[in-house]
């Protein structure tokens, strides 16, 4: 992926220091300054969806210095810092995001991401929490499934399934709440639903040693004995050293 050239030429034409009808130097207008701040947070956007944090900082550092209090430049660099693995500067700049917008789901849920990749979770469940008390933010099912996600670390198993089963009405394609659901209907001995689960995921995400698995192991339960070794030959072929490999081969339940 490249840079959209005419974003670059957006930012160098803000920059330039004029506009073609008169003297009038736009970096001194309010809308002029406004303009630059947001192509500059494009800018750094774009680096980072290219996986080029190091370019981003720069002009997401030139939206800040244009608008200091720019909640979506401090939520765009503290990503940058976080895919840096520098977890201090990506909580700095998490923080003074949401201390401008306390209430953007989207922040909320991207700051409820962070924390759980540092295993605070019970800050990650608080976080998640409030970005699902926006009922209309588009992206609610995936606040519910990482809610899910948060509640099996803290082991309240049964609030994990009350949390997927919510994403699921809101997103009946959420993949990991279909597999999680699947994984506890089964461990549950609930076979038919845990069928019911686990197919549907299989229509839309590509296996994994995980849910080869569980599909094994159901098809055993319908007495599908073809299905199991099928599945049992490409959890070996894919995932050889895996730990459920090593659970289908001694036949654990």
């Amino acid at each position: 992926m490249t840079l959209r050239p005419a974003l670059l030429l957006l930012v160098v034409s803000l920059l330039a220091g004029c506009v073609t009808t008169g003297d009038v130097d736009p970096m001194r207008t309010a809308e002029g300054r406004e303009k630059a701040r947001d192509s500059f947070i494009q800018l750094g956007i774009a680096y980072i969806q290219q996986g080029d944090t190091q370019r981003a900082k720069v002009p997401l550092k030139s939206a800040l210095d244009l608008d200091s209090s720019n909640a979506d430049a401090h939520a765009a660099l503290a990503l940058a810092f976080q895919l840096e693995m520098e977890p201090q500067l990506a909580d700095e700049h998490f923080r003074k995001a949401l201390s401008l917008r306390p209430k953007d789901a989207r922040l909320l849920n991207n700051y409820g991401g962070f924390l759980f990749e540092q295993k605070r979770y019970q800050e990650a469940m608080n976080t998640y929490l409030k970005a699902a008390e926006d009922n209309l933010y588009p992206e609610r099912s995936r606040v519910f499934e990482n809610l899910g996600m948060t509640a099996l670390q803290l082991g309240q198993r049964e609030q994990a399934k009350e949390y997927f089963q919510r994403s699921l009405r809101l997103s009946n394609r959420q993949r990991r709440s279909l597999l999680e659901m699947a994984v506890l209907s089964y461990e549950d001995k609930e076979y038919v639903p845990a069928r019911r689960y686990y197919d549907s995921y299989s229509e839309i995400a590509p296996q994994n040693a995980r849910s080869l698995l569980l599909g094994a192991r159901l098809a055993n339960v319908f007495e599908d004995r073809d299905r199991a070794a099928s599945l049992g030959l490409q959890l070996r072929r894919l995932y050889p050293a895996s730990q459920e490999y090593q659970q289908f081969v001694s036949g654990q339940q």
